[in-house]
């Protein structure tokens, strides 16, 4: 049902109306009667009764006119419409107009009119015979005044009210609308939409206009507009007659102004807040999404997982991507989008068009793609002078966990301690990076952001993607490593008769078995070193192939060469 004002006049001066309308018909048969005063038979009261009917009002009614013997002379119900005359005013026969007065709505009499109060000893030619008395079965519709407002009764406030709707705001609601005796002509509801319209500035029929003003979302209030603010004496031309009162039953469900910013209220801010997130940063956070009535749309908590997304670049909605700016870690706020800063007036999915939206969020982390790692050294022993270096052997315990405090993994919980080569690749880069430099005894917490962590995939069910990580890191041990490129050193100088050494039975060939067993007893003598933290017996294969230039599985003296006798060798 369109409310729109369209075509709207204000009523025309009064026209004198009479009761019947003359239908060309013979005069039906009928006798005199002898009463002599108005009788008025209440047969049908409604239980309530806001208003009646008192003189100079308009009303709007059906009826059936008949003679005492039960002739019927006319019906409004023939014509389909009811009868509309203002009362008091000489429009009406007298009977009629005194015994519509005290009428409701709803209300149905039966009324007896003398012929002193009707047509008289003349009657109606051909129509009523004269001296007639008439019996009418009135159905009282509708009625108003022409002084009349419109009327607001509110039945539900909500608790909470931020703002109510004013003049130029653009409003979505539900409504039934129905006419005074209750008979619905028009429903939002039936069609599972709502209705959405701006206010004050000519869309809407005056009445609605009106009544709608100061409203707050959530709010549900009956409106009843009187018919010169609705549809006036000719109606909608389709669903609602002319001259009738309207009754809007109204539920708000949003409302904004087209000037309207985002709105931020924060819930949850935390102590610490060292960092605050800018645009270009890329954040991961969890969310509630509603309309303003509080119907859900969407959750990231469903999914299980967070929402990540770069900010201020355009990847979110324009009322996100400034809403998100300025939070902490940690940080709880509530951001209001106007729709125009959402998904607009055509919305999308499961979002209306023109919806004002209400997103909680959570932030879980953020980081900047330029961003390296931190690091926070809480306790150095009083001797820290070795420290680590890239090729070194560790000995580390550590807890891992997520920005927001969510624990990934610890090495304490396991019972054992981590052990790695530094800068071999066994972890990730930026553990890498924060391993370095570190003395035995020393504490400290490493933030590493996910491109150099485990990136936006993530680990299957054990690290988010994207997320940044915090380590917490005790150094147990540390075993100095070889100079860059070596494998094996010789802790001394090297005998000038190695090959000969190595090939214990002097066939001038040196077989694998040979060469493992004289390297393995340099190293438990202490005359050589291997690399920590690798396969022993893998270096050892790797330095006999690198040896065994033609790959017959055998070392000759023209083969055997030292490291700095071939730099490409990285063996001996």
């Amino acid at each position: 049902m369109a409310l729109r004002a369209r075509g709207w006049r204000p009523p025309p001066p009064p026209l004198l109306l009479l009761l019947l309308w003359v239908t060309g018909q013979a005069a039906p048969v009928a006798g005199l009667g002898l009463d002599t005063e108005l009788q008025i038979e209440r047969r049908s009261v409604p239980d309530e009764c806001p208003r009646t009917v008192r003189s100079g009002d308009f009303v709007r009614y059906h009826y059936v006119g008949t003679f005492p013997d039960g002739q019927k002379f006319d019906s409004s119900y023939d014509r389909d419409s009811t009868f509309n005359v203002f009362v008091g005013k000489g429009q009406l026969i007298a009977g009629m107009d005194q015994a519509l007065v005290g009428m409701c709505v709803n209300e149905r009499r039966f009324v007896k009119i003398p012929p002193k109060l009707a047509y008289g000893s003349e009657g109606v030619s051909g129509v009523i015979p004269p001296d007639s008395v008439l019996h009418f079965d009135v159905l009282l519709m509708d009625i108003w005044n022409s002084e009349d407002q419109v009327q607001v009764h509110t039945y539900f406030t909500p608790p909470s009210c931020p703002r109510t709707i004013q003049v130029s705001d653009f409003v979505r609601y539900h409504y039934n609308g129905t006419f005074l005796d209750g008979t619905l002509f028009d429903s939002s509801h039936n069609r599972m939409k709502t209705y959405d319209t701006y206010v004050g500035i000519g869309w809407l029929i005056p009445g609605m206009d009106k009544g709608l003003l100061g409203m707050c979302v959530g709010e549900k209030r009956i409106i009843t507009i009187p018919p010169f603010l609705a549809y006036g004496e000719d109606g909608d031309g389709k669903d609602i007659p002319g001259q009738a009162s309207l009754v809007f039953d109204v539920a708000l469900l949003d409302l904004h102004n087209p000037k309207d910013g985002i709105s931020i209220e924060n819930k949850v801010v935390p102590e610490n807040c060292e960092r605050r997130s800018q645009s270009g940063d890329f954040l991961r956070y969890h969310y509630n999404g509603t309309l303003l009535d509080g119907t859900f749309f969407d959750s990231s908590y469903s999914r299980n997982r967070t929402f990540d997304t770069y900010i201020g670049q355009g990847y979110v909605i324009a009322g996100m991507d400034e809403g998100l700016l300025g939070v902490c870690i940690g940080e709880k706020r509530r951001i209001v989008v106007p729709p125009h800063l959402g998904y607009g007036e055509e919305g999308r999915g499961n979002i209306p068009g023109s919806a004002v939206l209400v997103f909680d969020i959570h932030v879980i982390d953020f980081h900047n793609p330029s961003d390296s790692i931190s690091i926070t050294s809480h306790y150095k022993p009083p001797d820290c002078s070795v420290l680590s270096k890239k090729g070194d052997y560790l000995k580390y315990h550590y807890n891992a966990s997520l920005l927001d405090g969510t624990l990934l993994d610890s090495t304490w919980n396991l019972g054992k301690t981590y052990n790695i080569v530094l800068g071999s690749g066994q972890v990730v880069l930026g553990m890498d990076m924060g391993l370095r430099e570190m003395c035995v005894g020393e504490k400290r917490t490493v933030i590493i952001p996910p491109h150099l962590g485990y990136g936006e995939a993530g680990v299957d069910g054990e690290v988010p993607g994207s997320a940044v990580l915090v380590f917490d890191i005790e150094l147990l041990e540390l075993v100095a490593g070889l100079p860059e490129g070596y494998m094996f050193i010789w802790n001394g100088e090297v005998s000038p008769n190695l090959f000969e050494e190595i090939d214990k039975d002097g066939n001038g060939e040196v077989l694998l078995e040979e060469f493992s067993e004289y390297i393995h007893a340099q190293v438990e003598s202490g005359r050589g070193k291997l690399a920590p933290g690798f396969d022993a017996e893998m270096i050892v294969k790797n330095m006999f192939s690198n040896q065994d230039r033609n790959g017959d599985g055998k070392v000759t003296a023209e083969e055997f060469k030292l490291k700095d006798q071939e730099a490409k060798h990285d063996e001996l």
